[in-house]
Formats: structure tokens, sequence, C-alpha cells
């Protein structure tokens, strides 16, 4: 699975509600030419995090789509876009997706 993502710019949000986080995924989906990688339930349960890949502007476009419908909605607990993951990265990302 991860393969098919090699070379992708990663973007990855969290927000503290996990309906939201559906919301603010399909909102990026439908700004930009992105995949989403993963949506996983924090460990606490009340959140969660989206990881989407695509091109460096189409994971920038969607991100800020993703942010801007979520924060009249949720508490953004964080986000970030990393243009290039280097291969420790990708392996890291890897190891988390259902976790």
């Amino acid at each position: 699975m991860a393969e098919k993502y090699t070379g992708m710019a990663i973007g990855v949000f969290e927000l503290d509600s996990e309906c939201i986080c559906f919301v603010a995924l399909d909102a990026a989906a439908k700004a930009a030419d992105v995949k989403i990688q993963a949506v996983e339930r924090n460990r606490l349960g009340a959140g969660a995090c989206v990881k989407m890949r695509g091109t460096v502007s189409d994971v920038k476009a969607a991100m800020e789509a993703a942010l801007e419908t979520a924060r009249p909605l949720a508490k953004i607990i964080s986000h970030t876009v990393i243009a290039a993951p280097s291969e420790d990265t990708e392996t890291a990302i890897a190891m988390t997706i259902g976790k």
C-alpha cells in the first residue's frame, strides 16, 4: 500500500471531532486532487487524524479547504504539509496506518 504513495507530498490534520474530520476531508477531496490515505481515531477517542497525499500544490489546496471547513465546527489540534517525505518518514507514516 505505501508504495503507491511514494514521492507524494503528505498532508496531515487532526481535529478534536472524528465526525468533523469526515466533513473536512470531504471538502479537501473536492478542492484538489488528493487521495485520502488514512483516517485514524486518536487514542482518547474524541478526535481523529487525516492523512492525505498528492502533489505539493494539491495537498496545500486541500489542506486549506479542510481547515477552512473545520475551523467553525471543531478545534484544530494540528496540521502540517510535508512536501518531500524522506524514506524514513514514509516508513514511519506506514507504521501508523491502522493503529
